[in-house]
């Protein structure tokens, strides 16, 4: 455990000490200038390396094991026909599976360190305009369908390429109707989605959920949640800020009303 743990810290600052290197470098090297509090900015980047320890020895010990269990036991046919029923299996049996799969996209991505981060920024960017919480949520709902629809997709067979050209081309014809402020942080938001917490998650789930369905590969059908993961987040927070862009009409015309 403790040799883990070790070996772990080690290969984190690994990591994190060619950013600083390049941050330091380009601050003191290429603008030629000090680094205003340099006591803080070296105690946070050591909060950096021992935060993401401990969280990647906690992925490792409690959430991917515990996401690859629970797909593994939600297709047991004990599970999927507790009657002893020898009927095929059908899409309709993983309903719990599919409900599940939502139920953690939501959560991992509401937890996300790099979506609270983006969320924060652009409230900040836009004068409060959009919502921080408002933010999270939308990508949230984004990703629990998202990883749903990735599940069922798995359970069936489908090939992948299908829901993701149809996914796409949804957003292509999103960003002609979104507001203009929303769709570059609509497309970023795909990708804050897949940091160090939705992907072990997600990961193990689509290992274990294609390695218990009849007939399908692990290495062919068990990857791909990640695209849908990073896919639907698009869709959800144009659709958001459209939503929230109609009810603001609505409102102004009431009050334009009111006022006459």
């Amino acid at each position: 455990m403790f040799a883990d743990l070790l070996e772990t810290l080690l290969l984190t600052a690994r990591d994190v000490v060619p950013i600083a290197v390049i941050l330091f470098g380009f601050q003191l090297g290429v603008l030629k200038r000090k680094i205003p509090h340099i006591k803080t900015v070296v105690l946070g980047f050591v909060y950096v390396i021992f935060g993401l320890t401990f969280f990647l020895v906690g992925l490792e010990l409690a959430l991917f094991p515990i996401g690859e269990s629970m797909a593994n036991q939600l297709t047991t046919p004990e599970f999927l026909h507790p009657d002893g029923s020898p009927t095929p299996f059908i899409w309709q049996d993983y309903f719990w599976v599919y409900i599940f799969a939502a139920a953690i996209g939501f959560s991992t991505t509401i937890a996300e360190p790099s979506l609270i981060a983006v969320a924060i920024k652009a409230n900040e960017v836009s004068g409060g305009t959009i919502g921080i919480q408002g933010l999270r949520i939308s990508v949230a709902i984004g990703v629990a369908m998202g990883i749903s629809l990735g599940c069922f997709r798995i359970v069936v067979g489908d090939p992948i390429h299908y829901y993701i050209m149809a996914g796409y081309v949804i957003v292509v014809i999103q960003t002609f109707y979104a507001p203009k402020m929303i769709i570059p942080l609509a497309y970023d938001s795909g990708g804050v989605t897949t940091s160090t917490v939705t992907v072990p998650l997600v990961a193990a789930l689509g290992l274990g959920l294609a390695t218990n369905v009849e007939g399908r590969n692990p290495l062919i059908d068990g990857f791909g949640l990640i695209a849908f993961a990073s896919l639907f987040p698009m869709i959800t927070v144009m659709g958001y800020a459209q939503i929230v862009e109609v009810l603001n009409k609505r409102k102004n015309a009431k009050e334009q009303q009111d006022a006459l």
